[in-house]
Formats: structure tokens, sequence, C-alpha cells
């Protein structure tokens, strides 16, 4: 190992089992931390190859997260499943989700190239292609389906942001009371945003963007396809504006994607999940800072998700 900073450094008994899935005559000569989740460490590692080349694979570890081992078992049921399909995703190489080899529940799959990319410019571009994207995800059959979806949050639980119009959330919290629509079960990412799509951006054309890899499957399940568009739209509307919410559904529906038929059904799945992200604003915008975004503090965010929840309730009418 050459790479000496323990942060990043791979655990003894990790490095052991990752060495056994290994061809003959590799070994790890270096390991590098990726930036961005915010449940898993994620590391790059550099493997060093019988002819004297170099190929990276990518290693997630879960750290005293209490359903490692449902959601590591999730991620290698759809990186079995992806192969094949066109739609971009790593190989999985070997797992461990009972931390039965590793010291805690890992998972070993392919690097993919392309990297992701938050900023605001090219964003006209982008939005069409994670539609696309998102569309393909949702035509997938597995023969096999995937646990049926869980919503965490619920009317009790959802955190009003301060100076928010308490009468408007209040209005918001009474959506999410009601059951949910009946829908079609699709084949859902359940975490799809900007930030797990990799993009291959040549520098003199943005325009020019591709989507190379679609990552992190660990909560991939059967729902509705509303809700995976509600998430991402919650993302961008965070990320880049109130306006970019609505923009990305729009988008979704022409890249050929279904949603529910009555207006108020839709909007059930979006203030559900603009509910849900008043309850982890400080998680979600730590990594965008990281990343480079360093305005979209926790306030800022904050404002955001009120005027985004906001504007779908005056939508909803």
């Amino acid at each position: 190992m050459t790479n000496h900073d323990e942060a990043v450094a791979v655990r003894p008994l990790t490095l052991a089992w990752v060495s056994r899935h290994l061809e003959a005559g590799e070994r790890v000569v270096r390991t590098e931390a990726l930036h961005g989740g915010i449940t898993a460490e994620m590391r790059r590692l550099t493997i060093g190859t019988r002819d004297g080349g170099t190929r990276d694979l990518v290693l997630r570890t879960f750290v005293d997260v209490e359903h490692a081992e449902d959601w590591l078992n999730r991620e290698a049921g759809a990186l079995t499943l992806l192969p094949g399909t066109g739609v971009p995703a790593p190989g999985l190489v070997a797992v461990d989700p009972t931390a039965a080899h590793c010291e805690y529940p890992s998972l070993l799959m392919t690097h993919l190239a392309g990297r992701t990319v938050l900023d605001d410019e090219g964003l006209e571009t982008r939005v069409p292609l994670l539609a696309r994207q998102l569309v393909a995800i949702h035509a997938l059959r597995p023969t096999e389906r995937p646990r049926e979806y869980v919503a965490l949050t619920t009317a009790d639980t959802v955190a009003t942001p301060k100076g928010a119009d308490a009468a408007v959330w209040a209005a918001a919290i009474d959506v999410i009371r009601k059951p949910a629509p009946p829908y079609e079960g699709r084949f859902l990412h359940r975490d799809f945003h900007p930030g797990n799509v990799l993009f291959d951006v040549p520098p003199s054309r943005p325009a020019g963007a591709r989507i190379t890899g679609v990552v992190d499957w660990a909560a991939t399940s059967w729902g509705p396809a509303d809700l995976d568009v509600a998430h991402c739209c919650t993302n961008l509307a965070l990320l880049h504006g109130p306006a970019w919410g609505p923009r990305f559904a729009e988008a979704y529906e022409e890249a050929g994607g279904v949603l529910a038929t009555a207006a108020s059904e839709r909007l059930y799945w979006r203030v559900r999940d603009g509910l849900a992200f008043s309850e982890e604003v400080q998680l979600v915008s730590q990594p965008w800072r990281e990343a480079g975004r360093t305005e979209l503090t926790t306030r800022a965010v904050e404002e955001r998700l009120d005027a985004y929840v906001t504007a779908l309730m005056d939508a909803l009418g």
C-alpha cells in the first residue's frame, strides 16, 4: 500500500478479503477516499495488474449502520440484474453483507468513468439526460422484484423550517396523512438524483455531456414511478432553485415516462418527498458544499425547500 493516509487506508481484514477477489498476481497499490456519500465510506482502489498496468475498483463500507445487510443485499441484487440492460451501472465483484470476512459490511464493485456534476452551468442539457435515464430504469422488468418501497417520513416527523408559513406546512403535512394513491409498480432506483449520476462533460463543449453511470443502488425498491421522479425533483429544486422540480417532471414525461393521471396524485408524491427532506437538510447539504457548492448552507437549502413546498401547495390549490 503506497497511500499512508490512515483515513483512507483499507482495514486489514477487508484488504485481505478484497485481495482474495483479485486476479492472480494483482494487488492493491493505492486507495483514495471518494466524497459525496452520506451513509457509507467509499474508496477507490487502484489495482496493480500482472502486466504492469492498473485498473480501479470501488469499495463501499457501512460502518455501524443499522440497515447495512439489507442495503448491501439490495445493491448486490441490482448490480447482478443490470448488466446487459443498457443501464450503466457498476459491476458486482464481491459482497460481504454481514461482515463475515471484513471488519464491517462491504461491497466491492467495478469503477465507472465520469464524475458527478452539481453546477448550475449546463443544467438545461443535463435535465433531459437525467429524465431519459430514469425512464430507462423504470422500464426494467426483473424476474425477481426488489422489496416494496418504504416511506420513512410521517406527519409527525416533518421538521417545519424556521420562518416558514406554518399554515402552508400544516396543509402539506395533512397531504401525507392521507393513504398513498393507488399505483402501478415499477423498478425504482429510490435515490436517483444528480449526486448519484456520473457524467462525461467535454470541457470545450458542455452541451455534449453524456451519462456514464448510475451509482448507489442500495435502496432499490418496487413502487410508483412518481416516487423516483419526486425525489429527483426535490434534489434539483434544492440544488438549482424551486422551478427545476416541475421542469424535471415535465422532462420525464417528454422522455416517455408515465406518471399518475390525476394532478392531486402526482402532487401527493412530490409533497411527500419534499417533506422527507425537511428532516435531512443538514445531512444532504453538507456533501453538496464539499463538492464545491459552498453557497448551499443549511439555511439556504431550508429556504429553497420552503419555497418548493409552498409552490407545490399553490399548485394543489
